[in-house]
């Protein structure tokens, strides 16, 4: 079984009898062709079995070229199993940028877009928002080309595809010109005063992360990360609707060395090494720890919160932290932000999959009045039909796999559980 191969965080473990790690897209081509099931694996950072299958698991690691920047058309194309971290450095020294990067600039960009996977902003849509193009390898092997251009509306059913439509193996982005951003932390907002000032304090950069453990009634560091000129060097306001700045860099867990955080204390950098929480050239910690994600319409954000709140006392024994972050509404049908803006409230748990398992539910009951919908690739217990009612086009997505792969073949247990309610 998939040679003992896990996941990023170790408590996944694969299922399929083969893993290849094909050199070129034709290769992938020939693995695809001869498959009776097969997915994708990007980096490994889904935490459920939406990557796997019975049959045959194609790493994308080797697929790692930047094959053209576009000024022209302010475009770039990749392989899919470019990381975002690799290509934010090859764009900015050519003085080209991406709206947003996720946490983790170690990610792949074809697994991200396809999962959905965000940033944060007000005005910034997910990863996948970005996408324009991308060539799929299909059930027979061959290659197919998509994009709005040629797919119209039907694109926006094929970005966030779960790994369902094909293999990606190249994908277009938009880009834009290059840009700075400066990072300032503050620590200790008080509840009471992100539930007064919430619009204001998301309003307040361009990105705007908010870390709490639920332990006490505060935010415990605030992310703000604004973009600005290269020689920005004004001071830090000295304090942020009652938080006070940071004395050092801090890591969102603050018992934790911040030496793997991407800079702080108001430094300006380019926007691949600040807009991330991690720095690039640092491997993530891996292993002890689960993560599970809920996105709410941003207008319930406060109400939402509030709800969450009121199982603190459960929550905190088995948090390692909590982020709650802000996205742009868009119209990628399978998308948790799909035709309304969001805010994300985001879990890392300690490993303890029977604990958190079991207080998972009560969190989603919490939620439901708020129609939250959880990330593709997080952990979540909600039934197929519950998840399913909180999708407009997700019978209109299934007939796009059916069209595309009639034979099932990229599809999983996920997939199936999910998408087609078996």
């Amino acid at each position: 079984m998939a040679a003992n191969l896990r996941n990023w965080a170790g408590n996944y473990a694969y299922t399929a009898a083969r893993v290849h790690y094909p050199r070129t897209v034709e290769e992938a081509r020939r693995i695809v062709a001869a498959s009776q099931r097969v997915r994708a694996l990007g980096t490994r950072h889904s935490f459920n079995d939406i990557a796997d299958c019975s049959g045959d698991l194609i790493s994308l690691e080797q697929l790692d070229r930047i094959i053209e920047i576009d000024s022209a058309a302010r475009t770039v194309t990749v392989d899919g199993g470019v990381r975002y971290g690799q290509l934010g450095q090859r764009l900015h020294r050519e003085g080209w940028a991406l709206h947003n990067l996720a946490s983790l600039p170690h990610i792949c960009i074809a697994g991200a877009c396809a999962t959905a996977t965000h940033g944060s902003g007000e005005g910034n849509g997910n990863l996948a928002t970005a996408v324009c193009a991308m060539d799929l390898i299909t059930a027979d092997g061959e290659l197919l080309t998509i994009s709005r251009q040629r797919n119209g509306l039907e694109f926006d059913g094929m970005i966030v595809n779960l790994g369902a439509l094909g293999i990606v193996s190249r994908i277009t982005l938009n880009i834009e010109p290059t840009f700075a951003v400066r990072q300032d932390v503050y620590e200790n907002l008080p509840m009471t005063a992100l539930a007064e000032h919430f619009d204001a304090i998301q309003a307040s950069a361009y990105s705007v992360s908010l870390f709490t453990d639920w332990q006490r009634d505060r935010i415990n560091q605030v992310w703000l990360k604004r973009r600005v000129r290269d020689d920005d060097a004004a001071a830090a306001a000295p304090t942020f609707f009652g938080a006070m700045p940071a004395p050092v860099d801090r890591h969102p867990i603050v018992e934790i060395s911040a030496e793997n955080c991407t800079t702080q204390e108001g430094i300006a950098g380019p926007w691949h090494e600040r807009l991330p929480h991690f720095r690039m050239e640092y491997t993530p910690s891996s292993g002890a720890e689960l993560q599970s994600e809920y996105f709410v319409p941003r207008q319930h954000a406060v109400a939402a919160l509030a709800a969450v709140g009121q199982l603190q006392e459960r929550i905190a024994p088995l948090l390692l932290i909590c982020e709650i972050r802000t996205i742009a509404a868009d119209t990628l049908w399978m998308s948790p932000c799909f035709e309304r803006a969001s805010v994300a409230i985001h879990f890392t748990w300690k490993q303890d999959w029977a604990a958190v398992g079991a207080l998972l539910p009560v969190i989603e009951a919490q939620l439901a009045p708020f129609d939250a919908r959880p990330h593709w690739g997080k952990l979540f217990t909600m039934s197929p039909e519950k998840l399913g009612a909180l999708y407009d086009r997700l019978a209109d997505f299934g007939r796009l796999l059916r069209k595309y792969d009639g034979g099932g073949k990229f599809c999983n247990e996920f997939v199936d559980r999910y998408i087609f309610g078996m």
